[in-house]
């Protein structure tokens, strides 16, 4: 009997892993969209997450004067400190972002938050920055047009 090289043989075993593992995700993503209740779960948090955007997008547009404006600021810098200390980035970045679309010169603090936050944390700060910014913005003309 032929004796496998060392190296042929990690390279089956770790192949076989690859398929062992592949197979689990199939057969559990699988299992999950078969499911009777799936799509209504699903339904359920896209409906959560409209509803959260939609009340952070009026509480950006009931600031009307400065003050307001740089209270709401340093409150969602505070936030966005407080919920990256706790280890959710997600949260961080809606409050950090929120900061920045308030903010008088964003592109500084971008530059600031650059230096201080993690590296992919930035990362994903700067991925969510135009969504966030569209949906504020389609905000912002919603409320012009009844108030035309």
């Amino acid at each position: 009997m032929a004796c496998w090289p060392r190296r042929a043989l990690l390279w089956l075993l770790a192949g076989a892993c690859g398929l062992a593992l592949l197979g689990y995700c199939v057969y559990f993503d699988r299992k999950r969209r078969s499911a009777p209740n799936f799509k209504q779960k699903l339904r359920e948090k896209r409906r959560k997450e409209q509803e959260k955007a939609k009340e952070n997008e009026a509480e950006l547009l009931k600031l009307k004067d400065s003050a307001t404006v740089q209270e709401f600021f340093l409150q969602e810098i505070q936030l966005g400190e407080l919920w990256l200390a706790r280890g959710e980035q997600k949260k961080s970045i809606e409050h950090l972002i929120n900061a920045i679309s308030v903010c008088t010169h964003p592109h500084q603090l971008i530059q600031v938050l650059e230096q201080t936050l993690p590296p992919y944390v930035f990362e994903m700060l700067l991925h969510s920055i135009p969504y966030t910014i569209q949906r504020f913005e389609a905000a912002v003309n919603q409320q012009n047009a009844r108030d035309e």
